[in-house]
């Protein structure tokens, strides 16, 4: 056997020579080449990047760490003034019980009704007056209640009395609660608004003197056979969280400066 020879080992199979490429038949297409190469290369490129992304933004936070702050342009507004506290005993004298409206209205409401006149005699209610009773005194009862409890009613002072031969008077104190609305204002409209619905009324009512938003309301008589006379004057003032509520019932003419009268006395009182 020739020294030159290669004799393949036992089970191996001698590798295909490579073919020639002049040998390759026309149109046929070559065997496609391994990628893998091109991939991994694709790789180092992305790594590169990034570690080249995060270098150079330590490297900036790190030259930004070593420079001076900047100081920022001043600003335009002037610097404000804080007041100091006044010394103890410097500061204002607080309102006393007759100048602070608020200690009025925390009070006893029964205080700050009309007293009765000399001479008048005490008829039903006098004092406080529950809810139920209050709106006991409205033609529709149960209405009166359900739009009392929306509008957060909290309590109700009433004084009444009798004078003359037939005169009626009753004045109410209705307190309501703090809310998103203003419970005294809101019963008042809607009283002053019945009032002008009501054909006959005087229309819109007179306005009760320094209370801005107060009227007085005065009516003609009602007359039916086998009856007296009957005449009605009516109030509505809303102060703070106070409805003043008037009612006066005869049975001869109501005066107008009577009505009025008794509005501003009542007002001037809260």
């Amino acid at each position: 056997m020739n020294d030159e020879e290669i004799i393949p080992e036992q089970g191996r199979t001698p590798p295909a020579a490579a073919p020639d490429a002049s040998e390759t038949p026309a149109g046929a297409t070559p065997a496609a080449r391994p990628r893998r190469r091109v991939l991994r290369t694709v790789g180092l490129i992305a790594v590169a990047a990034v570690l080249g992304l995060v270098g150079g933004t330590a490297v900036g936070y790190g030259v930004q760490a070593e420079r001076e702050p900047t100081p920022l342009p001043p600003l335009n507004q002037p610097a404000l003034a804080h007041p100091k506290p006044l010394p103890r005993g410097e500061g204002p004298e607080p309102f006393s019980a007759a100048e602070d409206r608020q200690v009025k209205a925390e009070g006893d409401l029964r205080k700050l009704l009309l007293p009765r006149p000399a001479g008048a005699r005490p008829d039903g209610a006098d004092g406080w007056w529950s809810l139920a009773d209050y709106a006991g005194d409205f033609t529709r009862p149960g209405n009166a209640l359900e739009h009392q409890l929306q509008l957060r009613m909290r309590r109700v002072a009433v004084r009444s009395w009798l004078s003359g031969e037939h005169r009626s008077v009753s004045v109410r104190l209705v307190q309501y609660r703090p809310s998103s609305m203003i419970g005294a204002l809101e019963f008042v409209e809607d009283q002053q608004r019945i009032a002008m619905q009501e054909d006959e009324s005087d229309s819109i009512g007179t306005e009760v003197k320094g209370s801005g938003n107060g009227r007085y309301f005065l009516y003609p008589v009602e007359r039916k056979a086998g009856f007296l006379d009957f005449y009605q004057a009516r109030a509505f003032v809303q102060k703070d969280d106070i409805a003043i509520e008037i009612l006066v019932f005869d049975t001869r003419k109501i005066a107008e400066k009577d009505i009025r009268s008794l509005a501003e006395r009542q007002l001037e009182r809260l």
